[in-house]
């Protein structure tokens, strides 16, 4: 298999420095972004609250995605073809469909065991900014924990060992989220941690992954109205959702549920067993500057 750290030189042999430089210039532009979408509106009270945030979304995305392509560059002295624009539309797009049947599936369950209820469908107008919102998370995300955290692990220790540390702290940052909870954590680090990792590992290619954090998202806020980590939404269809904590998600949302963990772990051993297959999983090892 062919590592993709070769032409980097000098200090930016040593992955931490450059986990470190990712994941600082990263989370500037993601949270930038973010702060942008809530301060903007009422800056231009003149101009659709709505039009704002999704302009702030997407130049987030593509502020973020320029980013990363310039990082690589600059300290790995090669193209960024984890974002190959060629992979870009059938990606994303496909990774949008996954995200989509997954939580689907999951209300699916959820129906099944009585704990949610629909009463009609909500007005459209949410669906835009719940849309802005779940790709600025996908692409900001993505580019952080897969692209920089789970990649840059994984060539200093391996397949595992990046799958269980990229995960845990994508579990770890959502600890702080509204309506959080011991459970939620250890919830996001299993389902979507594992399920994201393995759509990278997969496809090497990170929209993948970014379609499928869309995906789900926007499935779950836009289309059902639940909470999304915490963050409440507008959704279309008017629905409900009550019974215990483990089977809801609470407050969090039913992405802390057992039914949402379930599904994604079963999606991420699918697709894990196809990266096996495939003979992308590396070796276990120790090594801090590339080879």
């Amino acid at each position: 298999m062919n590592n993709p750290e070769t032409g980097a030189t000098g200090v930016w042999r040593f992955w931490p420095l450059r986990l470190v430089l990712f994941f600082l210039v990263l989370v500037a532009l993601y949270a930038g972004a973010q702060v942008m979408m809530m301060l903007l509106p009422k800056a231009l009270p003149g101009i659709s609250p709505q039009a704002i945030g999704v302009g702030a979304a997407l130049a987030g995305c593509l502020a973020i995605l320029a980013a990363y392509r310039l990082l690589v560059r600059w300290t790995e002295r090669r193209r960024a073809d984890e974002l190959s624009a060629l992979q870009a539309i059938p990606q994303l797009l496909g990774g949008t469909a996954i995200g989509f049947v997954l939580f689907a599936a999951v209300y699916a369950v959820l129906f099944a065991l009585g704990a949610v209820s629909f009463h009609g469908w909500n007005g459209a107008q949410g669906l835009a900014i719940a849309a802005a919102t779940s790709l600025l998370a996908g692409v900001g995300e993505e580019a952080i924990f897969r692209g920089a955290v789970y990649r840059l692990f994984e060539n200093g220790f391996g397949t595992f060992a990046a799958i269980v540390f990229s995960g845990a702290l994508f579990g770890l940052i959502h600890a702080a989220n509204k309506g959080a909870t011991p459970e939620s954590t250890a919830a996001i680090a299993l389902e979507a941690g594992i399920l994201l990792a393995a759509a990278y590992l997969v496809t090497r290619s990170l929209w993948l992954p970014i379609g499928l954090h869309f995906g789900w998202n926007f499935t779950e806020g836009g289309i059902f109205g639940a909470a999304v980590s915490g963050g409440q939404s507008h959704g279309l269809v008017n629905a409900t959702l009550s019974g215990p904590q483990l089977i809801t998600g609470g407050a969090f949302g039913p992405e802390a549920s057992i039914p949402a963990v379930s599904v994604c772990l079963v999606a991420a051993i699918v697709m894990l067993t196809i990266a096996a297959q495939r003979g992308e999983w590396r070796a276990l090892a120790f090594r801090l500057r590339a080879s």
